[in-house]
């Protein structure tokens, strides 16, 4: 079931991530999971080590540095993934 959660998160989280930036990203629906899942642990670490991985009511900070991290991921894979796709 854990694993489950990590791809729903994932893809919400890969999702949100693309609507942030801007322009077209043409990369498959998968690899926007994997950059999600990837961004959320990888904001699930920033927090922890900013001291705000846990807080009262809903981690804001959290979710936008999950978020964040998602949109490095995807800036970075688009244009591997464009490059690739012209050869």
């Amino acid at each position: 079931m854990t694993i489950l959660w990590a791809i729903v998160a994932g893809l919400i989280i890969g999702l949100l991530a693309r609507l942030v930036l801007p322009g077209r990203q043409p990369i498959p629906l998968w690899a926007t999971i994997v950059a999600g899942i990837v961004g959320g642990l990888v904001g699930n670490g920033l927090a922890a080590g900013f001291g705000v991985a846990h807080t009262s009511g809903v981690d804001w900070t959290r979710h936008a540095l999950q978020v964040g991290a998602a949109a490095v991921l995807i800036a970075i894979v688009t244009p591997l993934w464009t490059g690739r796709r012209r050869v």
